[in-house]
């Protein structure tokens, strides 16, 4: 597509400088000038969104300051470069206070000055552009229905309480097993929500050094400690305006719990070495695989910390628990990891799909994506065979027939199997296996007896 011309609006009465200034500026092929001896001409056509408007102090319908308000007050994304005969500090302090991005005097050396400052502002303009496009981009690719796979009704519940994270600025806690994707959760709540243009900042509390957690959280000063060569900007001053992600919040020593406590009840921080409290404004996103509620009570982690980080609970179900989304995100890892090495198109046999669905997935969505991608190395031809599915564990159905057992043990080796992949649920497991719930007690039972 091609791009946009660098639109610059000329405003000047004076009939020479006018002529002056379009000349120089369309010299520049890329530069679209176009010109206008009064206020009231160029208003009318301000609605076309100018890049950079070259202002004349003094029209004869209105003074600079007056336009540069209009304009600012209609698209403050405009910028205006003042010119004028007067080389007054003081009114030329007081626009660029007003929002002018320059002021430069009708001197004999207006057109390199002119030239120079307007390639600034077009580079300023084009990163500016870029900036958005790229944050466009990922809050495309964070939007709910793009980042988050699920149709199982315990996913619907998932993304109902995400939606409600968008409209607020409530703590969210994100609880689930390993490699459910708690970070890809809290990054969706981030870019749908109001905070989106600001910062994300995620940081994992099991993976920074205890010694060192202050510092990362909070920044440290120079000299603060041995090896602190230059002043550290911590977590919370680089999430400011955005949010700040706190993975693994279960993991974080007690003593820096009641530092980060204090942090969020007075929203500010002090650098470690330092004694100036900083202001902070972010939302805080706490995740975790642990009960926390369990390492209150057995004393490791703090009662008043965990009130005031529990907002919106947001609790990511197993990926053995989310029905046949197990497929769905095996055809999405499928196209993505095709698409990023350029390969052809593949698919997974319906018995393939079978084995896929019969294992437990310890790890999650983390461990579908690694099984999928190996598959789809392994396999040959356009088609991934149930043969090039390999799972690192050993309890999958298959391995259950690599003994030498009676129909009744087999039966209740599967029954043992799937009770134990599904929180020992006899509901769940009798809906899955279609048989009653009187049958599975039954064979408990008998269990029981013959130990």
């Amino acid at each position: 597509m091609k791009e946009r011309p660098f639109t610059i609006f000329v405003v000047e009465d004076d009939d020479w400088y006018r002529k002056l200034l379009h000349h120089n500026l369309t010299l520049n092929p890329d530069y679209q000038v176009e010109v206008f001896e009064n206020g009231e001409h160029f208003l009318e056509r301000l609605n076309e969104n100018p890049d950079l408007v070259t202002l004349d102090y003094k029209l004869p319908d209105y003074n600079g300051e007056e336009l540069l308000q209009k304009i600012k007050s209609i698209n403050p994304t405009i910028e205006v470069l003042i010119i004028s005969e007067q080389n007054q500090i003081e009114t030329a302090v007081s626009l660029l206070k007003a929002g002018a991005y320059d002021y430069i005097t009708k001197t004999e050396d207006i057109s390199d000055r002119l030239l120079n400052v307007v390639q600034h502002i077009r580079k300023n303009t084009s990163l500016k552009t870029r900036l958005e496009s790229l944050q466009n981009e990922v809050s495309q690719k964070y939007h709910f229905d793009q980042s988050i796979i699920g149709q199982s009704s315990k996913m619907k519940s998932v993304f109902r309480m995400m939606q409600k994270a968008t409209t607020n600025n409530i703590s969210v806690i994100i609880t689930g097993e390993t490699g459910t994707g708690k970070e890809m959760v809290a990054k969706a709540i981030h870019y749908n929500s109001l905070r989106e243009k600001k910062p994300f900042v995620a940081v994992n509390m099991s993976a920074i050094p205890r010694e060192l957690a202050e510092s990362e959280l909070f920044g440290h000063e120079k000299g603060a400690f041995t090896g602190a060569a230059s002043r550290h900007i911590g977590k919370f001053e680089q999430a400011d305006g955005g949010t700040l992600f706190l993975d693994e919040i279960g993991e974080m020593a007690p003593e820096l719990q009641a530092k980060l406590l204090r942090a969020l009840q007075e929203r500010e921080v002090v650098r470690v070495g330092g004694s100036n409290p900083i202001k902070i404004d972010c939302r805080i996103i706490a995740a975790t695989h642990r009960n926390l509620q369990k390492e209150m009570k057995n004393g490791h982690f703090r009662e008043d910390l965990y009130y005031r980080l529990f907002g919106l609970p947001v609790e990511l179900p197993p990926l053995r628990e989310r029905e046949n989304d197990i497929i769905l995100l095996a055809k999405h890892f499928t196209q993505e990891f095709l698409k990023e090495n350029d390969l052809g198109e593949k698919t997974f046999s319906r018995e393939a799909l079978k084995k896929l669905m019969t294992y437990h997935y310890p790890g999650n969505i983390r461990e579908l994506k690694s099984v999928v991608e190996l598959a789809i190395v392994m396999s040959e031809g356009s088609e991934v065979k149930r043969e090039d599915i390999t799972f690192t564990q050993a309890n999958t159905l298959s391995d259950l027939f690599d003994e030498n057992l009676t129909m009744k043990d087999y039966e209740l080796k599967i029954v043992r199997m799937y009770l134990k992949n599904h929180n020992e649920d006899i509901k769940k497991v009798a809906q899955l296996l279609d048989i009653g719930q009187s049958t599975i007690y039954r064979m408990l039972k008998r269990e029981e007896n013959e130990d």
